[in-house]
């Protein structure tokens, strides 16, 4: 399914001329530095296609003969490489191979029995005239011989590269439709062809090594079944290999709009056809840009719109959409989690998931949040690389899919508040929205946590929480100039084992009740009697449960935002101060 899809995606693609996907037997590359020479093979010089863009030196993209997949072994590129290949200047390789790799390199150039072609002619002119002498002259030597780049070849009359000619094409196209290889059934497509031994690699899955991965391999004997060798246990055709390998790597290019990090997971995603979700899906879940960091709310504000009014365009019941995600392993690439519904199904989904994350805030405070502020509120120090593992791949899979939350996102926000003794707006956010969707898959649904402030919220947990809040506000105001409140010594236990530490926490608001002015004694009175009005008879649980562990955090967030709030639990103060 997925290979098919991704094949469709390279159909769809190629049968627009504006998208820029490479045909077969070609890729797109990143070229630094370009070997000028003329039709007699002299050097005229070795042009930098460099560019700054977004504050990085970025190099000029060409269209060029496809690469060789090689992890080992001397394999060259057709009149394209890196350094040691086209020069045999040796970099950071040993000087032996880099011979080999240079006179395979001629060699390959040679093979194509182009020597007819002025632009091919030129350069294996070039190759006799001691190439490696061709950096002597250029204001680029030392980088080239310190980086290694990949270098091409144009003439000095030309506009494209040699491997651009006309004559080049037709034979790489002509050399991949010569049938010589083994025929047969394509799992991907359902005809039969020529068949791919190896499949090309898939490069831009952060973590992988730099000549890329495989999502399909079989490369050791263990992997091989009923005697069948590398391709044969799973054909795919030739052409369909290139089609769903190509569509991966355009998807994964450095400047796709069609792809985002989620914690080790690159996670890339398209439509059946063209379609808007395709542009916005990024922007919903990775963190605003810098330049313009409003068009995050702005999109999702937009979202929200739109599903709740019951704007979606008629299409998006019909248009499929795909969401792909990858982690690195090796040299192979795992399937972290492949999501398939229709763009109307997924609207709604990542609707409710930002619906779930609405809580009270700052006005300062955004009003959305993206994911990855989110999975930072809980990772310890605030670090990226100390998100939990594989927390971020299964948080998406849920969101996608409509279920509730892992039940470890729930744990790790606990943990951190607990850790650091602060509630904070993202950790209050996934606190509730973890609870509010597991509660709608119990057969016993416990009441949904709301937006702000639940007077009539009577569960334990968040009843406890706001008591919790009062007696840390009672305390701030009779000490103006306190360091620590009883947050910072007793919130762990006081959210975990509430029995133990509240008996102790009553006594103390005593004497801090008693340096208020009158009318405020009266106020938080009031307000203590309200709040512990809706507990047991039975006085603090001895213990309370992770759920409603989250709960109190919520009832003490929720509390906390009410004190700072115009609502009218000022006007009730002003009233009794006025009484």
């Amino acid at each position: 399914m997925i290979l098919q899809a991704l094949n469709q995606y390279y159909e769809r693609k190629a049968a627009d001329p504006e998208t820029g996907i490479a045909p077969e037997g070609f890729e797109h590359k990143e070229i630094p530095f370009v070997i000028v020479i003329d039709p007699d093979g002299n050097l005229v010089n070795i042009e930098d296609t460099r560019q700054t863009i977004n504050k990085k030196l970025r190099a000029k993209s060409f269209l060029v003969p496809q690469g060789e997949k090689r992890s080992s072994g001397v394999k060259p590129y057709l009149l394209w490489d890196n350094m040691e290949y086209v020069l045999g200047v040796v970099g950071k390789g040993k000087a032996d191979r880099v011979i080999l790799q240079h006179q395979a390199f001629i060699e390959r150039i040679k093979n194509l029995n182009l020597s007819d072609d002025p632009g091919v002619n030129a350069v294996l002119k070039f190759m006799g005239k001691e190439p490696e002498n061709a950096l002597a002259t250029s204001s680029y030597a030392e980088e080239i011989r310190g980086s290694c780049p990949f270098m091409s070849f144009r003439l000095n009359t030309d506009v494209d590269l040699v491997c651009q000619r006309k004559a080049v094409i037709a034979r790489i196209k002509n050399e991949n439709s010569d049938g010589a290889g083994r025929s047969g059934f394509c799992l991907i497509t359902g005809y039969s062809g020529e068949l791919a031994v190896l499949q090309p690699s898939i490069k831009g899955v952060r973590g992988t090594n730099t000549t890329g991965g495989n999502i399909v391999s079989f490369n050791l004997a263990s992997f091989n079944s009923f005697g069948k060798e590398q391709g044969q246990n799973a054909p795919m055709g030739k052409i369909a290999s290139f089609a769903y390998t190509t569509a991966l790597n355009h998807l994964l290019g450095k400047d796709s709009q069609q792809k985002l990090q989620i914690g080790d997971a690159t996670t890339v995603f398209w439509s059946d056809k063209a379609s808007h979700i395709e542009n916005d899906f990024a922007t919903w879940f990775d963190e605003p840009e810098k330049d313009n960091p409003d068009q995050h709310i702005e999109k999702v504000r937009s979202l929200l719109l739109a599903v709740d009014k019951g704007h979606l365009p008629p299409e998006d019941q019909q248009t499929r959409f795909f969401v792909l995600g990858l982690s690195p392993n090796s040299a192979r690439i795992s399937i972290r989690f492949w999501h398939v519904g229709t763009v109307a199904e997924f609207s709604i989904r990542i609707a409710g998931h930002f619906h779930d994350l609405s809580i009270i805030h700052k006005p300062s405070e955004k009003e959305y949040l993206s994911m990855w502020s989110l999975l930072r509120s809980i990772a310890a120090l605030g670090k990226t690389e100390n998100i939990p593992p594989n927390l971020a791949g299964e948080w998406m899979r849920t969101i996608l899919s409509g279920n509730p939350y892992p039940h470890s996102l729930l744990q790790a926000a606990i943990r951190r508040i607990q850790a650091e003794r602060h509630v904070n707006y993202e950790r209050a956010a996934i606190i509730k929205a973890s609870l509010n969707r597991k509660a709608r898959f119990q057969s016993n649904p416990d009441k949904e946590i709301a937006v702000s402030l639940d007077k009539e919220n009577t569960n334990p947990g968040y009843r406890i929480g706001r008591l919790f809040a009062l007696l840390e506000k009672i305390q701030e105001e009779s000490s103006p100039s306190i360091n620590a409140t009883i947050r910072d010594r007793y919130y762990a236990a006081a959210s975990g084992t509430p029995a133990s530490v509240f008996p102790i926490l009553l006594r103390m608001k005593n004497h801090h009740l008693g340096k208020l002015e009158k009318g405020r004694e009266i106020f938080f009175e009031r307000l203590l009697g309200e709040v512990m009005s809706g507990l047991s008879a039975n006085g603090f649980p001895p213990q309370l449960s992770l759920d409603d562990q989250g709960r109190f955090a919520i009832g003490y967030y929720q509390q906390r935002q009410a004190f700072f709030t115009k609502n009218d639990t000022n006007q009730s103060l002003n009233s009794e101060q006025g009484a």
